[in-house]
């Protein structure tokens, strides 16, 4: 994976202090990919990731910003969870904690913050990228203003690279880089004698030179837990091995009956999530389904299903859906997975979903009242007359499965339900509601008389 000297200079020259302080991204993508091929895209994105970790070798924020910028660029036509590189992202978009000094002295291999601006820019790139922001250069961006923005909510991106790690074996997460920066607060080799701040150009291309070529670099060296595994026996010959011939002759052997089966209980149970994203499952699937989570409770933090997928699979399965959100009650993100589905596109099989979940726990009661807000201008918002009375009429019959069985108090919708039922009065189903949401108004007053 090291990188040849002719690569270094290409990739040093697109990184220098000139072309990210002058040149726009447009410019240096273009510069980059006339560089390198695909192929060579993982290695040269471990080489960003070292010089990153390290902030002598980088000196300048511009510089900084476009190794961070080309680990986007190489991946971009990927989702951003495939992107080996994608943890990059997550560690630099977490707000800086109040401790931040004291993190990156005790964990050496940390990459340094960004600026406000520059977390701004990030997530521009994952959220709305367009052509204006390509046109600019590193340096406007970091002088960029956004103080007055919104912030952007990168959850969903984190809870997905969460979920897409959790499928890695755990000794590949536990190691760190075996280069350590020099912690003496004396000027660095890389600063000229007597000009303190100015970097020894001569000296850090020394450097740089030793950690990313030849034929055992550093860089490809990571300190890891060792893994510990039993020595078979002694030879007792120089070709036959004591553990391939048994010496007693009364043995009766043991037949492995999972031998050659698949050693993963959930490997079902993804592929047919994948599915049920794409397509109806059949009754024998969906039970296929709903069993493996039923052995396996905590598979479903597993299985691939992200706050984003769940309109695909509410629409193409329902009865999953339900069965899927219902082991998710449990889960810090579930709110996230409400949110959607509270703004998703009104259908039967929503309504469906809204309608089970709303019978077997307990939901909070803003979430119910801003999806019956979201169902009612649906239906004012449709043009098209056979379809709005279609829509209507399955709202009406929701909403009075949500009042008769208490779900709702009348009060808190009254006034908005009441106006939805005059509006659409030519329908019998609105009428039958308003009839409905006038006697439980009445019977609540009398109660409280």
């Amino acid at each position: 994976m090291a990188l040849t000297l002719n690569d270094l200079a290409s990739l040093l020259s697109v990184l220098s202090e000139d072309s990210t302080q002058t040149q726009t991204f447009e410019v240096l993508v273009s510069t980059f990919h006339h560089y390198f091929q695909k192929a060579d895209h993982y290695k040269v994105g471990t080489a960003l990731v070292l010089l990153l970790q390290n902030r002598d070798l980088l000196p300048n924020p511009t510089q900084k910003l476009v190794a961070v910028f080309l680990l986007y660029e190489m991946y971009k036509n990927e989702p951003v969870v495939n992107n080996p590189f994608a943890p990059v992202f997550v560690h630099l978009l977490k707000a800086p904690p109040e401790n931040q000094e004291t993190i990156q002295q005790d964990l050496h291999w940390a990459i340094p913050p960004i600026s406000s601006s520059e977390r701004y820019f990030l997530c521009q790139l994952f959220t709305n990228p367009v052509k204006e922001m390509f046109k600019k250069t590193p340096l406007q961006v970091i002088q960029m203003d956004v103080s007055n923005t919104q912030n952007i909510d990168m959850k969903p991106l984190e809870l997905a690279l969460m979920e897409k790690q959790s499928e890695f074996p755990a000794i590949s997460k536990s190691s760190m880089p075996s280069i350590f920066s020099d912690r003496d607060n004396k000027p660095t080799s890389f600063e000229q004698f007597g000009k303190p701040g100015l970097v020894n150009q001569d000296v850090q291309r020394q450097a740089i030179e030793a950690l990313l070529t030849g034929p055992n670099p550093p860089v490809e060296n990571c300190m890891r837990p060792e893994f510990i595994r039993l020595a078979p026996p002694l030879h007792i010959a120089e070709d036959e091995l004591v553990w391939m011939n048994p010496f007693e002759a009364d043995y009766i052997p043991a037949w492995d009956t999972s031998m050659c089966s698949r050693s993963s209980a959930g490997t079902d149970v993804r592929r047919l999530m994948t599915l049920a994203l794409k397509s109806s499952l059949t009754l024998q699937q969906q039970q296929q389904l709903m069993d493996g989570l039923e052995r396996d409770p905590k598979l479903v933090y597993h299985i691939g299903l992200t706050p984003a997928k769940l309109p695909d699979l509410v629409e193409n399965n329902p009865i999953v859906a339900i069965e899927v959100l219902l082991k998710l009650m449990e889960s810090k993100h579930i709110t996230e997975y409400f949110s959607v589905l509270v703004n998703m596109e009104m259908s039967l099989h929503s309504m469906e979903v809204v309608n089970r979940l709303t019978t077997t726990v307990e939901l909070p009661s803003e979430f119910i009242h801003l999806y019956i807000s979201n169902c009612i201008s649906t239906c004012e918002s449709i043009t098209d007359r056979f379809l709005q009375n279609r829509l209507v009429r399955l709202v009406c019959v929701f909403l009075q499965s949500l009042i008769r069985n208490k779900i709702i108090d009348v009060k808190d919708i009254f006034i908005e339900v009441q106006a939805f039922c005059i509006d659409f009065s030519r329908i019998r189903e609105a009428a039958a509601l308003f009839r409905l949401l006038k006697a439980s108004d009445n019977n609540g007053s009398g109660n409280e008389q």
